[in-house]
């Protein structure tokens, strides 16, 4: 089935248009919120990965093995993201995104929160580290279906030439969640060690409590989108939209994976990043490194709408590429500032990667991947495509602690790994459409020309 020839039909003049109204800034509200929710979530199971959970959740002995092992439940949430992403984006797709964001905060909220009660190692044996990982997995499959869902309310609420801005507030809800975060584990860090491996680390995820109640308060005031009602109305809803977008735009799909190799600059800066420099080879101040996440993910709560309405003017390609090559060569200059121990330096090169480079993209992919889609297929599109590159990136900061070497150049081999996922992430945006000035009831229809 040509999904283009299902979804841009022009209605009858018999058909009555359709009654609900775009609200831009009430749907970049709500997926501000959703996503803090769900970054805040997701960067304080990483910080607790990189400094606890390896001695907490399994058994003493091995430090470094401990680490590995926590680093990899980090990346198991990932594992069940494109779970999330295929049945999330399928209902998506045909109950509405209002009622699938609804219960991608649930899901995310609430296991979150019962990670914060769990028994450790200590207290029940090897059942911790199954509970643990039973709630990374729900985390993952809520935000499998998340990222997508928010992205595609906010773009069909928003208006033609402001489409990227609108929607880059998913991601600035994304800085805005793991600054938080940062500066709740902040104090939680500085904890004696076993006030912080007993109690301390249980702090962040009780807090999220008060995340969930706000931004499902906030989505329930939500109008479902004007894009998804027309397409109901005008019976454009495919029975199987997954099957549908995979096999009328396989490329697409494909170019997406490739592009969201990208999220690898995020987890290695953040997760694998936190845990080489406080590691005892490097051995600087776990407060320090949080500050500077703290500040360069702060800055992005600016540069991403911002970037994202240049890319309004110039176009998605440009702004991707650059960001994402700019971003694969800062990352040599964070890792060598943490090798050498400069906090000056390291505070620079994460505001250069991160603050800058990283905001380009990170801005742009929820208008950019959606844009790719017709409104039928345009949640599943955007989640199954995403996934594939997302489950790199959560197992990137384990890959990094198996590529590290020894030494002062010990980082050297995770860097280049990071920088060849911005190259093949780079040269996948290069290959698509240009999609900036496509009218909304336009986009993923056939292109003849690449514009």
């Amino acid at each position: 089935m040509n999904v283009s020839a299902v979804t841009h039909e022009s209605p009858t003049s018999e058909t009555p248009p359709t009654a609900v109204a775009k609200t831009p800034k009430k749907a970049a509200l709500a997926s501000f919120l959703g996503s803090a929710l769900e970054y805040y979530d997701f960067f304080i199971y990483g910080s607790a990965a990189a400094l606890v959970f390896g001695h907490t959740f399994f058994p003493a002995g091995n430090d470094a093995i401990g680490t590995v092992a926590a680093l990899a439940t980090f990346g198991v949430g990932y594992v069940a993201r494109p779970v999330g992403g295929i049945v999330l984006g399928h209902f998506g797709d045909k109950l509405g995104r209002k009622k699938i964001l609804l219960l991608t905060l649930l899901i995310m909220g609430l296991s979150s929160l019962a990670i914060g009660f769990l028994p450790t190692y200590e207290q029940i044996g090897i059942a911790a580290p199954i509970l643990l990982v039973l709630c990374r997995l729900a985390q993952g499959f809520s935000a499998g279906g998340e990222a997508a869902g928010a992205s595609t309310l906010t773009l069909e609420h928003s208006p033609e030439g402001r489409r990227a801005f609108f929607t880059s507030f998913t991601m600035t809800g994304y800085a805005a969640g793991m600054v938080l975060a940062t500066l709740v584990f902040i104090p939680v860090a500085a904890l004696p060690k076993d006030q912080l491996d007993s109690w301390g680390w249980r702090i962040p995820f009780w807090c999220s409590a008060v995340m969930l109640v706000v931004a499902y308060f906030v989505r329930t005031k939500l109008d479902e989108t004007p894009v998804f009602e027309e397409s109901r109305e005008h019976a454009e809803v495919q029975k199987l939209p997954v099957v549908t977008v995979v096999t009328t735009q396989w490329r697409d799909v494909l170019r997406i994976a490739l592009c969201s190799l990208f999220a690898v600059g995020q987890t290695v800066f953040t997760v694998f990043g936190l845990a080489y420099a406080t590691g005892p080879d490097v051995g600087i101040d776990r407060t320090t490194m949080l500050w500077a996440s703290s500040a360069s993910i702060a800055g992005s709560i600016v540069a991403i709408p911002l970037l994202a309405k240049l890319s309004d003017r110039v176009g998605r390609r440009p702004v991707w590429i650059t960001g994402a090559l700019g971003c694969g060569v800062t990352i040599f200059g964070y890792f060598w500032a943490i090798s050498v121990g400069s906090v000056p330096l390291i505070f620079l090169a994460a505001l250069l990667t991160m603050t800058l480079f990283y905001s380009m993209v990170n801005g742009l992919w929820p208008s950019f991947f959606t844009e790719m889609f017709a409104a039928p297929v345009r949640y599943s599109g955007f989640a199954v495509g995403t996934q594939i590159g997302f489950l790199i990136a959560g197992f990137a900061p384990a890959i990094g602690w198996a590529l590290l070497g020894t030494g002062v150049n010990a980082w050297v081999p995770v860097a280049v790994f990071t920088a060849l996922c911005m190259l093949i992430s780079s040269v996948a945006a290069f290959t698509a459409r240009e999609t900036y000035r496509v009218p909304l009831a336009e986009l993923g229809r056939p292109s003849t020309s690449r514009e």
